[in-house]
């Protein structure tokens, strides 16, 4: 049993349990289709079992602006024990020591209360909030303003 949680928690991970990022697949500049280089990883807790996705953008353009350089999910049946904060900690890492990466920009939903936490959380800088143009996939799929956190590395 663990403190939070009980033995839902032993089973099924608490805030207190490491996470895994596995890196299942990287697309180059020139195969992505928005120009964008990528390498994305399953998160995961250390029985394999898979919590979320985190994708690592290390390219930046006017476009992906708005989606910054990582993107996360966590499936909603694992949330609220710090895995996105946990696994963006150690894709900073990453960044920095692989990739060579000295800043990264992460962005959410102002009403994303949960994300904004984990960003806030995570110690960056809110640079701006801004609203997204209305021709971006983004307003067209209702994200209509971002927060743009910076983090340097």
């Amino acid at each position: 049993m663990t403190k939070s949680g009980g033995i839902f928690a032993s089973l099924f991970g608490g805030s207190e349990q490491e996470i895994l990022l596995k890196e299942h697949h990287r697309v180059s500049r020139e195969e992505a289709y928005d120009d964008v280089a990528t390498v994305y990883y399953d998160i995961c807790l250390p029985s394999g079992l898979k919590v979320g996705t985190l994708d690592l953008r290390l390219t930046m353009n006017d476009y992906m602006y708005y989606y910054g350089h990582i993107g996360y999910h966590v499936y909603r049946f694992y949330r609220g024990h710090s895995y996105a904060y946990k696994a963006c900690k150690k894709v900073f890492q990453i960044a920095k020591e692989e990739f060579g990466m000295e800043e990264l920009i992460i962005t959410c939903c102002p009403d994303n209360l949960p994300s904004l936490r984990t960003l806030e959380k995570l110690g960056g800088e809110l640079v701006e909030t801004v609203d997204v143009p209305r021709h971006h996939e983004l307003w067209l799929r209702g994200e209509k303003v971002k927060c743009i956190f910076k983090y340097k590395l």
